[in-house]
């Protein structure tokens, strides 16, 4: 493995988010020059999840405690399996893979995150050392455990103004009085793919079932009048499947909507809460990544509910950027340097998190 001095690191990056678009794997070379990070994804690809585990993956948090501990494991040595043929497949060498795992409960208010995929079964199976387990630490911390990327968006994106991320949830991370700070904004593709599940297409290509919709005005206003939007921006804050799960839904199924409308309602929902933590803001760039960003539709929207400069970056930068991250915070977890900020998550500390599994 690289020597914890050295200043070029070979990584492999794993994300898997909560839309279930499939696991992320992401080989990235960071340089440390004159103490400026510069980064490239030197060979990224999604593989997507069969309808077995996405099933296993949606079932989990209703399932037995000995169920849920094998699927951690199961889970492990099928990400360990993904890096290991990923590896061959590309002829890379890595120095160690970081692990985002699978986020099947996020309760920051009870002290308890759990994103599966064993470290351990990783690290047998692909013969690499693993970092996983981001997140425990910070929330132990009285943190909210996420999001872990703005470390990597203040390291790697400063020449963007915010760096917003349209993936599962919206979330945006920028430098407000000296330090960094961001927060989740609203559910994006977990609620959209699901809409457009109901009606048998994994998600809106485009934005063209939305932008064929009708605006619900009724609708609308429940969904942006949800106690958490009354939150201040620049706080601490994010959300889960759950939120979702108890406020979304609901407030979807009780009008008896086409899924067009439907669509076209949330994205405009969605539009208006990221201009509204944004619009405060002194007038920018913004970086756009995350799925969401494919969506022009949603794009446009965005762009009528804001002055700010949205730029899409190219496909590689948009799809992997979380898995790039990752393993960004795996380097500095390697080099015991702070990967989590207390400004952005709300923990009595600063801290550097992450379970390591040395292989030699």
């Amino acid at each position: 493995m690289t020597n914890i001095n050295s200043k070029v690191y070979n990584v492999i990056g794993l994300m898997s988010g909560t839309s279930l678009d499939g696991l992320d794997i992401a080989f990235c070379k960071f340089t440390l020059d004159d103490n400026i990070w510069n980064y490239e994804i030197v060979q990224a690809e999604t593989i997507n999840y069969t309808d077995v585990w996405k099933q296993k993956l949606l079932s989990l948090e209703s399932t037995n405690a000995l169920d849920f501990q094998q699927a951690n494991v199961d889970y492990g040595f099928f990400l360990g399996q993904r890096v290991s043929d990923f590896i061959i497949k590309n002829n890379i060498n890595a120095d160690f893979v970081s692990s985002h795992g699978h986020t099947v409960f996020h309760q920051p208010e009870n002290k308890l995150t759990v994103q599966i995929g064993a470290g351990s079964a990783i690290a047998s199976r692909c013969r690499l050392s693993v970092v996983s387990d981001f997140r425990s630490l910070d929330v132990a911390l009285g943190g909210q455990g996420a999001p872990l990327v703005p470390i990597g968006d203040k390291l790697l994106f400063a020449d963007y103004n915010f760096c917003l991320n349209l993936g599962g949830f919206s979330n945006v991370s920028y430098e407000y009085n000296n330090q960094r700070t961001a927060f989740d904004i609203c559910p994006v593709n977990i609620v959209l793919n699901e809409i457009c599940n109901r009606i048998g297409k994994p998600y809106d290509d485009g934005g063209e079932l939305a932008k064929d919709g009708m605006l619900s005005h009724y609708l609308l206003n429940e969904l942006n009048q949800l106690s958490y939007y009354k939150q201040m921006a620049n706080i601490p804050k994010s959300l889960g499947k759950e939120w979702v799960l108890k406020n979304i839904y609901p407030l979807l199924n009780q009008y008896e909507l086409d899924e067009k409308d439907l669509l076209r309602t949330f994205c405009e929902h969605i539009a208006i809460q990221i201009s509204k933590a944004l619009n405060v803001q002194p007038k920018g760039k913004i970086l756009v990544t995350g799925g969401g960003a494919y969506n022009s539709f949603l794009i446009d929207c965005i762009k009528n509910n804001t002055s700010h400069q949205l730029i899409v970056p190219d496909k590689k930068l948009i799809e992997f950027k979380e898995a790039l991250i990752f393993a960004f915070l795996g380097v500095l977890r390697m080099r015991n340097e702070i990967n989590c900020l207390k400004s952005v998550t709300g923990a009595s500390m600063d801290s550097c998190g992450g379970s390591v599994y040395h292989f030699q």
